[in-house]
């Protein structure tokens, strides 16, 4: 059965670009702990928090900074990587990375 993510902005449920969406569709087999990415070329900001630092977020281009300043809010206290400065990066794939995805790794979190 062919399936279709659905990426939503968490503040006003606007929808990415097609060019965006498959970027996030990408990004989601990403191996990251409480980390923002950026979304091009639709400017998309994405919280990949995991665990205490919470789910995975989206935000809007109009939404970057609300996102960012809710995350401190809730989870600024709980560790150091919500409060990042931008410029986030696009990806963090890495030899390492490739490496684990070849070999199936995955995130116990379901995606």
């Amino acid at each position: 059965m062919p399936v279709r993510m659905v990426f939503r902005c968490q503040f006003c449920d606007a929808t990415p670009d097609p060019e965006t969406h498959e970027r996030l569709v990408r990004q989601l087999h990403e191996l990251v702990f409480g980390e923002y990415l950026d979304a091009l070329p639709g400017r998309w900001l994405v919280w990949d928090g995991q665990g205490p630092l919470g789910p995975r977020r989206y935000a809007c281009p109009a939404h970057r900074g609300e996102l960012t300043a809710y995350l401190r809010v809730h989870y600024g206290s709980v560790g150091w990587q919500p409060w990042r400065m931008p410029p986030y990066p696009t990806t963090l794939r890495s030899a390492d990375t490739e490496r684990a995805l070849r070999m199936r790794a995955r995130s116990p979190t379901p995606r």
